[in-house]
């Protein structure tokens, strides 16, 4: 399938538009510039990746090299296994990831670990523990820190 060429004059304007176009008219980018039925995310999602396409399709995508390293280090996490990459982007970020979440001016940081979390020195089970100790109230710890849609049972 062939993809339209967008001159690079024509940026600016297409991404400006993306912010008050009605969610009809980016679903119907989405099938012109992918090619392919839009995924049922939200308006959000569909403005950044179409944002990302049209720049890509007016300047060019990653460059090989890039695309080769990006791969061995996909290889390199996973031993090659496709199956496990795409487990570990469905759970939980990987260990060593920082999660920041500021809550009433005050920014919390906490670092996954490879069996739960860390948050002030102290281990945590479960993100919703962080949340409930930060907050003093009971919360879905994936998405407070943002990451719902991401987590397991998000």
């Amino acid at each position: 399938m062939t993809f339209p060429a967008i001159p690079p004059a024509d940026v600016l304007g297409r991404l400006a538009a993306l912010q008050s176009a009605p969610t009809a008219h980016l679903k119907q980018q989405w099938r012109e510039l992918f090619g392919k039925e839009p995924p049922p995310f939200n308006r959000a999602y569909l403005q950044s990746r179409l944002a990302y396409r049209i720049q890509e399709l007016a300047y060019g995508g990653l460059r090989p090299e890039t695309r080769a390293r990006l791969e061995a280090l996909g290889e390199q996490l996973d031993g090659g296994n496709v199956v496990l990459r795409r487990i570990r982007a469905d759970s939980r970020p990987l260990a060593g990831t920082r999660l920041l979440r500021e809550w009433q001016g005050v920014e919390h940081a906490v670092t996954v670990l490879a069996d739960g979390f860390e948050f002030e020195g102290r281990p945590y089970r479960s993100l919703s523990a962080v949340a409930r100790h930060i907050t003093g109230t009971r919360w879905n710890g994936w998405t407070f820190f943002g990451l719902k849609g991401q987590g397991r049972g998000a």
